[in-house]
């Protein structure tokens, strides 16, 4: 009424216009999911997945949360269990209270003191889309050889 159209607004342009880290989909405590899911946001698992898991976004599994399978996401925190194969194309957040056994493939790696930590972690500077590498500068000195991957070795 009067002019004032926020009311008849695009419902789609409201929900982009959330603040980015909020969590937008949730699998609550006592939930099981068996087969493939994706979600193109933030997903928070309370509950248990045994299958895939392909998130464009942030995937936290919570205290109580259970993932058995395949997880591909772009950030994760795990405070509770994982057991598979994950994929993270930026920063992996092991919390204190995480159980974690498998293949862990990440850019970035955070474990905290306390968590059980059991896997083959094998760490990328690139996306996994596009396998691009990214570059290092070092400057050499009299003492240091470029050696692969742009970081320098010591030689005495």
């Amino acid at each position: 009424m009067f002019g004032n159209n926020k009311a008849a607004e695009d419902p789609k342009k409201s929900a982009n216009a959330l603040p980015s880290g909020t969590t937008l989909n949730a699998l609550a405590k006592g939930t099981v999911v068996e087969g493939s899911v994706r979600c193109d946001s933030d997903l928070r698992v309370d509950g248990t997945i045994k299958g895939k898991l392909i998130c464009k976004a942030k995937v936290i599994i919570g205290p109580t949360g259970t993932v058995e399978g395949e997880i591909q996401c772009q950030n994760a925190v795990i405070e509770g269990r994982f057991k598979g194969i994950l994929s993270v194309s930026e920063l992996l957040n092991v919390r204190e209270t995480a159980e974690v056994d498998g293949e862990i493939t990440t850019n970035k790696l955070l474990v905290q003191s306390g968590a059980r930590f059991n896997v083959a972690c094998k760490m990328e500077t690139g996306s996994p889309a596009n396998g691009a590498a990214k570059s290092f500068d070092v400057k050499s000195s009299n003492d240091a050889t470029q050696v692969a991957g742009g970081k320098a070795e010591v030689r005495n």
